[in-house]
């Protein structure tokens, strides 16, 4: 049961792998063509990325250890120098003495959260980067569906001496926006690896826009595949 609650980076990229040969098949020339490569190619690097960062970071984790130990090492150190007989010779300087190791425990507790805290944003920060490629090749995506618009199956179409190449076929052009679709749902999967692998809220977060945008560009081109399916009923009726 376990194989059907997580993503499979295997099916993912061959999700991806498959996609590409359909629109090689369909559209061989077209751009959208080379943007499947891409997000073949892209499924791939973040597949590896993200796995990567399941395992720990053993080289900090080894540092934060070191750094706790010898911290606590000198303390210790340190506490042998202080000795409770000086309580009624010397107060003042034992409660300065006191005060000057209790701020040197704060300072080093805060120090050792930091390190505690470091492994985490640093694979905050991997993700990050490979999310922001991610969010490019969407716009990327977007672009090329921006002027598949179903108004150039109408009857009363009239295109001018600067419109670009249009798609006139009703089938293809319903499948050239359908092949954008699930190249923006494939991009919401890679995404959600990250949050699979990585447990922090930020991460969860940034993945979460990533979907929220693929889901409202794909909805754009799901308007517009039912503006196609409405024009053929219209032009039958």
């Amino acid at each position: 049961m376990t194989g059907y609650r997580t993503l499979d980076p295997a099916k993912i990229i061959a999700t991806a792998e498959a996609l590409e040969l359909r629109v090689a098949e369909r559209f061989p020339d077209s751009g959208l063509r080379k943007v499947a490569a891409e997000l073949v190619s892209l499924s791939r690097d973040l597949t590896g990325t993200a796995k990567a960062l399941e395992a720990p970071i053993w080289w900090l984790r080894a540092l934060i250890g070191f750094a706790i130990l010898a911290g606590g090492s000198v303390f210790l150190f340190v506490g042998t120098f202080l000795s409770f007989d000086r309580i009624s010779t010397g107060a003042f300087d034992f409660v300065q003495g006191i005060e000057a190791s209790l701020n040197t425990l704060i300072l080093a507790a805060l120090g050792f959260l930091a390190l505690v805290r470091a492994e985490e944003r640093i694979k905050r920060k991997r993700v990050f980067r490979a999310l922001h490629g991610l969010r490019s090749l969407i716009h990327v995506i977007d672009m090329h569906q921006l002027t598949k618009d179903p108004v150039v199956l109408s009857a009363n179409f009239k295109p001018t001496a600067n419109s670009p190449a249009r798609i006139t076929n009703k089938a293809d052009l319903a499948r050239y926006l359908d092949y954008c679709s699930e190249m923006l749902s494939i991009t919401g999967k890679l995404a959600a690896l990250f949050a699979q692998s990585v447990n922090d809220d930020v991460v969860v977060d940034a993945v979460n826009d990533i979907e929220s945008l693929g889901s409202n560009l794909s909805r754009k081109i799901w308007q517009k595949i039912m503006m196609i399916e409405d024009t053929a009923r219209t032009k039958a009726g």
